[in-house]
Parts: structure tokens; sequence; C-alpha cells
């Protein structure tokens, strides 16, 4: 390749603010997420919660922010009560959504204990069942989990053990509700009057609750943007966000268009940014909805389950994808969208935390291990708080079979707030050839290179497994200098890379 890449980066000219809720994740009731995923008592690094304390240990490494619980298409059909109480009272129930049977012994109070565990940084993010149920179960759940005390149900937490309330202030409004698939699908006009129902009765229970209206479940979806802008239409007032869904995948050996997705994340990103803010237009409201991307990742839909599973198993082996140096980069670049549009992308959750599609593995009663996407998620929620800055790039293209003509290098930039320190977040999507890269930085007032980091491989299968758990992990960079204010690189071939530039103060 001759061309190379050029960036320019300035503080002056900024995105916004990084919330910390962008890095969340999300714990369902699927598969090995919850059981034998984050908790399993008879594991011999069990605490005496049950929670995997060497899961724990990643969770925390992983630096992820807000946990959406418990679902997912899960929540559809979920009582919530069933997973609270003794234990041994707690009744076994069929889940509809993924087909398995649920024994409750996770619940709402093991995953308040389990958000602790993680520490303070791991907020609640609860959603509410309006597939099978309705505004009466989301109060009676809201009471129950808030209130201090002094009513039957803030009594029976505290009879169940758990004096304090749970400080639950981030809920979404039921999941999913355009998909056919949904336990309890609605149309836009059915479920935009219950969310508001349920909304302005929550408010009731709680004036500064923040409230998450279900969006579409992708962009592909026939009523995508009428479904927004119908239920902004009816809960514009009362709702805080509305959520977006996207999971990408390689399909048809189309690697190239698989390595751009994020063409496709950040055009659903501005398309629902453009209908909320023509819904608020209509109403001649000042306030802005946000985006709340609280399901993203690389998921292989079509894939065969390698493992057997028949209806009814607990905890089955389900989507239990293994990821590549390909995945992660694409993954990478994912991220990089979420934070380019860090203005109004104030949530988003990595769907899903352990087992399931996710960046950190286990074994029943052995190891855990992290997955190769695990990286790029490590390293922008370390490097990754501050403000993002606006990135004047110039990058040499190439023609994909999805998105047209479509820039080599993606890229975004994020600055530390306190010490200066200016972290660049990049993707080559070249397979086979390095991509030259020059980033201008004299406006910067940056002045040392502390690390250039690359997630790469010649072999672009090559995958984390219970075998080889560290057959990929970054690499430093070969190559790399900064000189007169301008950084000079080389990206190596289908790469993450994260290039931290310090200040001499800090």
């Amino acid at each position: 390749m001759n061309q190379s890449a050029k960036l320019v980066l300035d503080p002056a000219f900024t995105v916004g603010t990084v919330d910390p809720r962008l890095f969340g994740s999300f714990v369902e009731h699927l598969g090995r997420c919850v059981y034998t995923g984050i908790f399993e008592p008879d594991h011999p690094c069990a605490d005496e919660s049950g929670l995997r304390t060497d899961v724990l240990d990643l969770v925390r490494e992983l630096g992820v922010t807000t946990i959406r619980y418990p679902g997912g298409n899960f929540v559809s059909g979920y009582r919530w009560e069933d997973g609270t109480g003794p234990v041994e009272e707690r009744p076994r129930r069929l889940d509809l959504a993924w087909r398995s049977t649920e024994t409750n012994r996770f619940g709402l109070g093991e995953y308040i204990a389990f958000l602790r565990e993680v520490g303070p940084q791991a907020e609640p993010m609860m959603a509410v069942n309006l597939g099978t149920r309705g505004v009466a179960e989301a109060l009676e759940l809201q009471e129950y989990a808030n209130h201090p005390g002094g009513t039957a149900l803030s009594d029976r937490r505290i009879a169940h053990g758990d004096k304090d309330p749970y400080g639950i202030k981030l809920w979404c409004l039921g999941n999913e509700m355009d998909g056919p698939w949904q336990t309890g699908h609605k149309t836009a006009e059915e479920y935009g009057r219950l969310a508001a129902e349920t909304a302005r009765a929550m408010r009731q229970f709680d004036p500064g609750v923040e409230l998450v209206a279900c969006g579409s479940s992708n962009q592909g979806m026939p009523t995508f943007a009428a479904w927004e802008a119908k239920v902004l239409e009816e809960t514009y007032d009362l709702v805080d966000y509305i959520s977006l869904h996207s999971y990408y995948e390689e399909r048809d050996g189309d690697r190239d268009s698989f390595l751009a997705s994020a063409v496709d994340m950040e055009s659903f990103i501005e398309n629902v940014v453009a209908t909320c803010d023509h819904i608020g237009a209509r109403l001649k409201s000042k306030k802005k909805i946000n985006l709340s991307f609280d399901e993203w990742n690389v998921w292989y839909m079509n894939r065969p389950n390698p493992h057997p599973v028949t209806d009814w198993q607990e905890a089955p082996r389900l989507l239990e994808d293994v990821y590549s140096v390909t995945d992660a980069v694409v993954f990478g670049s994912l991220l990089i969208a979420l934070l380019r549009h860090a203005d109004r992308v104030t949530v988003a959750c990595l769907a899903q935390l352990v087992n399931v599609i996710a960046p950190i593995m286990t074994e029943p009663g052995g190891p855990a291990w992290r997955q190769t996407t695990f990286y790029p998620f490590a390293q922008a929620s370390a490097y990754g708080r501050g403000r993002v800055l606006r990135t004047a790039v110039e990058s040499p293209v190439h023609e994909t079979a999805a998105y047209g003509e479509v820039p080599l290098l993606h890229t975004t930039a994020v600055q530390d707030e306190t010490t200066g320190a200016v972290t660049v977040f990049a993707v080559n999507r070249h397979q086979r050839e390095g991509l030259p890269l020059e980033i201008d930085l004299r406006a910067a007032g940056v002045s040392t290179l502390v690390e250039h980091s690359v997630l790469a491989d010649a072999d672009p299968e090559a995958r984390n497994t219970l075998a080889e758990p560290e057959r990929v992990v970054p690499h430093p960079a070969r190559g790399t200098a900064l000189e007169g204010g301008v950084l000079r690189a080389t990206l190596e071939p289908l790469s993450w890379n994260v290039i931290r530039l310090g200040t001499s103060s800090g």
C-alpha cells in the first residue's frame, strides 16, 4: 500500500465527554452466563455467596460499569419474585425464551451481591417484564428493591436478608418488544402506551428514576424508525433513553464487509438520533433523548451449536462463540463507533459478560480465561475516559460489498480531562497490508509516547481456548515514534491499536 492515513487532533474540537456507563455489560439468564459462569457454589473458587472469585477478578480487570439484568428475551416471561427468599423454596420454571429450565437459585439479591463484589463502579440496570406482566408488577419490584422499609414488600426484602435498599436508578421498560420472537410482542402503539403508563407510575414512586424505552431490535427491522417515532410520541417526556441492539457476524466469507461492521453501527446511531430529535421538534421540546446501546457484540447467529442441547435443560451450552483475532478487531471497531458518538450514546452494554457471546469463558469446576475480545474492551474502559476529540482523518479506502467504499482507518481519540493525556484507538481494516499512519498532535499538548499496543496475529483465525488460554494477547508495536509533535506508526494488517500519549506533567 503506497497511501498513508493522516489524523489531526486538536482538543479545541470535541464530541463530548464519555459517560462511564458506556462500558457496561449484560447478565441474562441464558445458557451458562449465570450458572457455572458468575455463579457456581460448588466451584473451588466460589465465595460464601456462590460467586466465582476467578470470574470476579476478570470482571474487575475488564472494567465493566453498568450491568444490565436479567434480560434480554428472558425477562419477558420472568416473575422477579421467583428469585427472592429462601433458595430451597424458590420455584422451578420453564423459560420460553431459551427453552430452558430456570431454577431461580440466582435472583435479585444474588445479582445485587454480585455487583457489590465487582466494586463501586458496578451499577445495576434492571429490566422489568412488559411482555407477560405490566405496571403493577413493575411497581412491586421497584418497591421491594428500593423502599427503605415499613411496607409489605420492603419488609419482605429485609426479611430475605437485605436491610438496605438496592438503590436501582436505571430501569429498562421491557426488552425488544418490536420483535415477533418476544414473549408478549406488541405493536408500537400497544408498547408505547404500556411504557408510558409504567414510566408514569414508576416516577410517582421516584421522580428521579432513569428509564429506557425499547427501540428497534436492529436497524433491519421492517418497523425501524417508525417504531421509535411512535414509542417516543407516547413516552418522550417520561423516559431518558431509547434502546438500540445490534449484532454482527461474517457472512458468506465476506470478511471485508465484516471488518466494516461499524459503518452500520454508526448509521444506526445517527438514524436513531435523527428520529429522536425529529419527535422532539414536533413536540416543541427542548429535551434531548439519549441512546442506550444496551446490546451489542459480534454474534454468529447462523452457526450451528457444537454442543448437544435438548429442550428444558438447566443452563445448557448456548451461544458459546469462540472469538478470533478478526472478531476482536471488529469488536474494537464497534467500541470506536460508540466512543465517536459519546455525546448521545451515554449507556452501552456489551452482551454478554460470561460464556454467552462473552469476553470471559469458564469451565464448570475448572478455569476461567480471557477471549480475544476481552482486550479491546479492557483497554477502552481503562483509557477511554475523558473527552472524545473530533478526528480530522484522511485515509485510503477500499470497496466492500455491503457498505460500498469504506476508509481503511477507523479511529477515535480520548483526552484525559485531568492529566491531558491522549489515547488514540485505531483499527486497520486491510486484511493483508500495513497502514502507515501520521498523527498531528502539535495542538494536543502531548510530548511522550507511553505505549503503542497491538492486537493482531499472523493467523487471523487465532483464538484463546481452554487448551491455549493465552494464544492471543496484545503486543508492543515496532517503529512507532513521536517527534516534533507528529507521531508516525505503521498499523499492522487487520489490527486493533491503542496508542497512549502523555504530557510532561502527567
